[in-house]
């Protein structure tokens, strides 16, 4: 396991919630300025009213990808298809190594100062 990936896995997470928010926001105000103006009737909404609807168009429109479905998935599994035995296996290590996750070598028992 590498030692730079654990703080890596923290920024990713930050900007992931931050990305999350600025969506719900984007949401609000593209809601609040079109709607109000278009439909006799229609209100303003706050943000959590705004992630709500973040939520809900999800489970609408969206896929769950609880069996890895979905075309984002279809296009990894093809493009690991694509590789080679051995680029596959590199790439699942590096997968394994990130994030706190074992690679095969950890499972082994092998210091990680061989590693490198």
């Amino acid at each position: 396991m590498c030692m730079n990936c654990k703080p890596s896995c923290g920024k990713f997470f930050i900007l992931a919630v931050l990305g999350i928010a600025a969506l719900g926001w984007v949401v609000m105000a593209l809601w609040n300025w079109l709607v109000p103006a278009l439909f006799a009737g229609g209100r303003e909404i706050d943000y959590l009213h705004a992630m709500g609807l973040l939520v809900l168009s999800k489970i609408l429109f969206g896929s769950l990808r609880c069996h890895g479905g979905g075309w984002h998935g279809r296009w990894h599994q093809q493009r690991l298809e694509k590789m080679t035995p051995e680029e596959r296996e590199k790439f699942q290590a590096g997968m394994r190594g990130c994030c706190g996750g074992k690679s095969k070598q950890d499972e082994a028992g092998t210091p990680k100062e061989q590693q490198d």
